[in-house]
């Protein structure tokens, strides 16, 4: 023990670790590292001191009348109301066999259930103090709730409500990684009866191992688990083809390589075990910067349809209501929750996607807009899931203001 100090007797090992890569450089390196979050990733040095950064989402409760409803624009016929508010963070949304609208969020860590009452809605927190319990999937009076590698079962909570049941904790037998970054889930069961979870890439662009950028599906206990899609960087909304049964996603893109592009996806699963690209290919045929090369895109699933550049676009349903005109139904309503990779701001609507006489790809059009001011290039809402209602009409989140808005159609006279 000649020359050393006396206090590095008593140091802990985490402090004679940290001295130790402060005396190799480490520490320097480490600190930079910590600097650089997740979404900055890959962004250019030209770039470093950009002002492009994700929008800070409101944790707070919005009050019915400071959402400017009278700013949304719909195709002749359509009305939007407010169904629900007050529930900070709103995004994915399930029905319950029962009429129960359940909620989940991100940042705030809730999962809301919402009771209509006919003249009103009530909602309570079903459960909260999770990292990011994004999904949410009702079937056989279990509601089933994701966080990022969390998977809990609430059993026959419909019955119980306002009390809610005992969790069943699943999350040792789906075994999801606990990356957070891309790592909320969507939840979804398919018509095998099957429960369809994403696990999206751990970064913005990067080699990803064989656990992540991917659709999967589990028996409903978490067994028999199978990868229907790979190369899947970051979908948050899925649905199944009302007549074939096929897995249609949205696919957020990377970020960094263009303020106009590459563009948002919308893809369609043919068969099980499909590659998506990424991290070499992106939107219709693009090669990555630094991951693609010759051959990038060779054996890759091409979009059915392009969403447009960082529009971020979430969740999405088939129309298989009644209510709408007979054009809109068996076609898609996706939420696009809206750019921050962009100088000028781009989404922050709901698109129609209008699919071929094949069922193979898809035209976007606008449907729900006024979201955002292209004017002064703000926005008020951030529409983020869409979800069909048994009268046909469609409710919308919006996790901006924490609110579900209603849309409803009645043909002019």
């Amino acid at each position: 023990m000649r020359n050393v100090h006396p206090d590095l007797l008593k140091a802990s090992p985490a402090a004679l670790a940290a001295l130790l890569l402060a005396l190799t450089g480490g520490a320097d390196a480490l600190a930079q590292e910590k600097k650089v979050p997740g979404w900055a990733q890959g962004r250019p040095a030209a770039l470093e001191n950009s002002p492009l950064a994700p929008h800070a989402g409101k944790m707070t409760v919005t009050p019915a009348g400071e959402i400017p409803l009278e700013r949304i624009q719909l195709p002749p016929g359509f009305k939007a109301e407010i169904w629900a508010h007050g529930m900070p963070g709103a995004r994915m949304m399930a029905r319950g066999d029962k009429g129960t609208i359940f909620v989940g969020t991100r940042g705030i860590g809730r999962v809301y259930a919402v009771t209509d009452k006919g003249d009103r809605r009530e909602h309570q927190i079903v459960t909260k103090g999770h990292v990011q319990p994004n999904g949410v999937a009702f079937r056989g009076g279990s509601l089933y709730v994701a966080a990022i590698d969390k998977v809990l079962r609430f059993d026959g909570i419909e019955d119980t409500l306002p009390k809610v049941p005992q969790a069943v904790d699943l999350s040792a037998a789906f075994d999801l990684p606990p990356d957070i970054h891309h790592g909320w889930k969507f939840l979804a069961f398919g018509p095998d009866d099957k429960l369809y979870v994403p696990v999206g890439a751990p970064c913005n662009s990067c080699e990803v191992s064989e656990a992540h950028a991917q659709i999967r599906r589990y028996n409903p206990d978490g067994s028999g688990m199978e990868v229907v899609a790979r190369g899947v960087r970051n979908t948050v909304g899925f649905d199944f083809h009302p007549k074939t049964g096929e897995l249609w996603f949205t696919d957020n893109d990377r970020d960094w390589m263009s303020e106009h592009g590459p563009d948002c996806e919308l893809n369609r699963v043919s068969k099980p075990g499909e590659n998506f690209g990424f991290p070499r290919c992106h939107a219709n045929g693009i090669a990555d910067p630094e991951f693609g090369g010759p051959g990038a895109c060779d054996g890759v699933t091409m979009p059915a349809a392009l969403m447009g550049p960082h529009t971020a676009p979430l969740g999405m349903r088939f129309y298989s209501g009644a209510m709408f005109p007979a054009e809109y139904k068996g076609n898609i309503f996706a939420a696009r929750r809206g750019s921050w990779n962009r100088t000028t701001k781009i989404g922050f609507d709901v698109v129609l996607a209008k699919l071929n006489t094949a069922g193979t790809s898809a035209s976007v059009s606008p449907f729900m807009t006024g979201f955002l001011d292209s004017g002064d290039n703000s926005f008020w809402g951030r529409p983020a899931d869409v979800l069909v209602m048994p009268d046909g009409a469609l409710l919308v989140s919006d996790d901006q203001n924490g609110a579900i808005y209603r849309v409803s159609y009645q043909k002019e006279m």
